[in-house]
């Protein structure tokens, strides 16, 4: 099928201040005010990675010290969040990524999945395919399924969750596939960990000629086994190269504050830039994997 035409977005990135809500239904509310005091600057609204996983407390009972006993909660609870968050778009009549949320999978195995939700409640998802060491060790959650794309008005777009977006291959098929703008929620609890997904995403925008954004869960939360702490900002980048910022970085949050960042963006200048910028990162990409490096001879 090919891609819908492409038109400037509004984005909005929620640097999302972790809470305590005492159940799903304060939840849905919170949420409610958050996207309200976003909605009128952006056409597409972005919470970040395991947002909901504030719940975890609420849903246990007290403070959670122990991972799984959060994960299982969580996972119990996922429909009704889920439903909360379809009933928060639909309301407000919005476009929203609600970040994503520990899932139960048809073979029963617990996977990471970003939701893309549409103003009359019909969504789609992504689910994360690499997991960070956490994940997988501690938490028990598993790979997910392969990058997919989503249509929407803006035309093709990519979700690559957090450490996704390390990986230039994940982002790199789903340009390929059409998307010209990669949203990539995240969760880290470092700014080693928030650097590397700044980073990745600045490089995922560079070689790709295509606009990448970041949003994070922000503050301390020592209630929770998964969010205690956690640190970052919003920031879209596109391209390093003429029509663009010289370090390709288009807006940016404040570190560690809860609070909405907007940005423009315009799938024309992508399609200018790839066409005919100072370099052709997109087009360059090799058609063939490299062959194994050789040892090189000195005479």
């Amino acid at each position: 099928m090919s891609a819908p035409e492409a038109k400037p977005l509004r984005l909005g990135l929620l640097q999302y201040g972790v809470g305590r809500p005492d159940g799903v239904a304060a939840f849905g509310r919170a949420l409610e005010a958050r996207l309200e005091a976003g909605r009128a600057q952006a056409d597409l609204l972005v919470l970040p990675e395991y947002a909901c996983v504030e719940l975890g407390a609420a849903l246990v009972g007290g403070d959670v010290t122990d991972e799984q006993t959060e994960l299982a909660a969580m996972v119990a609870a996922a429909p009704e969040i889920l439903a909360a968050m379809r009933a928060a778009a639909r309301r407000l009549g919005v476009w929203l990524l609600p970040g994503t949320l520990p899932m139960r999978a048809e073979d029963g195995r617990v996977v990471n999945r970003a939701p893309l939700i549409a103003p009359d409640g019909r969504m789609a998802m992504q689910e994360k395919r690499a997991m960070t060491r956490f994940e997988a060790e501690r938490w028990g959650v598993s790979q997910g399924s392969d990058p997919q794309v989503f249509d929407t008005p803006w035309g093709r777009i990519g979700i690559s969750v957090c450490y996704d977006v390390e990986f230039p291959k994940h982002v790199r098929v789903q340009v390929e596939a059409g998307a010209w703008a990669i949203l990539a929620p995240s969760c880290t609890d470092s700014m080693h960990g928030f650097n590397r997904v700044r980073v990745g995403a600045a490089a995922r925008a560079m070689e790709n000629q295509c606009y990448v954004a970041i949003t994070p869960t922000v503050g301390t939360a020592p209630w929770s086994a998964a969010l205690d702490v956690n640190r970052g900002h919003a920031a879209v980048f596109g391209p390093v190269d003429r029509g663009f910022p010289e370090d390709g970085v288009l807006a940016r949050g404040a570190l560690d504050q809860e609070e909405w960042v907007f940005c423009r963006l315009d799938p024309a200048k992508i399609a200018a830039v790839r066409a005919d910028g100072q370099v052709r990162n997109h087009r360059d990409w090799p058609a063939r994997p490299f062959r194994p490096a050789a040892s090189a001879a000195f005479a």
